[in-house]
C-alpha cells in the first residue's frame, strides 16, 4: 500500500512541470514541437562575433533542474563536464559573443514515447555564418519532455567528433 501511494505521489510530481523556468516565459513558437525547441537552442547559441545572445530566451527553454553535459578529453580518457543552463552562460556566453560561434544541425534521429523524446542531433560548428567549412562537428543528445502544453529541454549531452571517434554514418545526412 505504501509503495502504491508513493508511486502516485511521485507520478503526480513528475507530470507537474512549471509553465516557466527561471522565471522566464517561453515564446510559444519556440516550444510547440520537438523541431521548434531544438531549433531555438541552436538559434540562441549561434551568432557572429560581437552579436549578443538572448540568454532569457535560452533559460525559457529548460526545465527546472536541467543539465548540459560535455564529454571532454582528459588524462585518463574522457570525462563529463556538467553545467546548468546558467553556468553554461557564465562559462561560455562571453566567448560565444566575442569570438563568434554558429552551430548548425545537419541531421537528427529522434525517438519519442508519449511525453518524452530523445533526439540525436548531429551538428557542425562555425566561427561565422560566412564560413564555408566547419571547425568541428559532433552530436548533441537532447532529452526532452512535454508537460501537456509545451516541450522542455531536460538535458543536452554532447561530444565533439575526433579522429578516435568519428560520427557514425547513420547520424550523418543520408545515413
Amino acid at each position: 500500500m505504501r509503495l502504491s501511494v508513493l508511486m502516485l505521489v511521485t507520478a503526480g510530481l513528475c507530470v507537474a512541470a512549471p509553465s516557466t523556468a527561471f522565471g522566464q516565459a517561453a515564446d510559444p513558437a519556440d516550444v510547440e514541437s520537438i523541431d521548434a525547441i531544438v531549433a531555438a537552442v541552436y538559434d540562441v547559441i549561434s551568432g557572429d562575433a560581437g552579436e549578443a545572445r538572448d540568454w532569457d530566451r535560452w533559460r525559457s527553454l529548460f526545465a527546472e533542474g536541467a543539465t548540459l553535459s560535455a564529454v571532454v578529453a582528459s588524462n585518463d580518457g574522457y570525462r563529463r563536464v556538467i553545467m546548468t543552463p546558467d553556468s553554461y552562460v557564465e562559462r561560455s556566453g562571453a566567448s560565444l559573443e566575442e569570438n563568434g560561434f554558429v552551430e548548425a544541425e545537419i541531421n537528427r534521429v529522434t525517438e519519442d514515447y508519449s511525453m518524452i523524446a530523445h533526439a540525436f542531433s548531429t551538428y557542425e560548428s562555425y566561427r561565422s555564418r560566412a564560413d564555408d567549412e566547419p571547425f568541428t562537428r559532433g552530436i548533441n543528445s537532447f532529452q526532452l519532455m512535454k508537460d501537456g502544453s509545451r516541450w522542455w529541454v531536460v538535458s543536452i549531452y554532447w561530444q565533439g567528433e575526433g579522429a578516435a571517434n568519428p560520427i557514425p554514418t547513420k547520424y550523418l545526412p543520408g545515413g
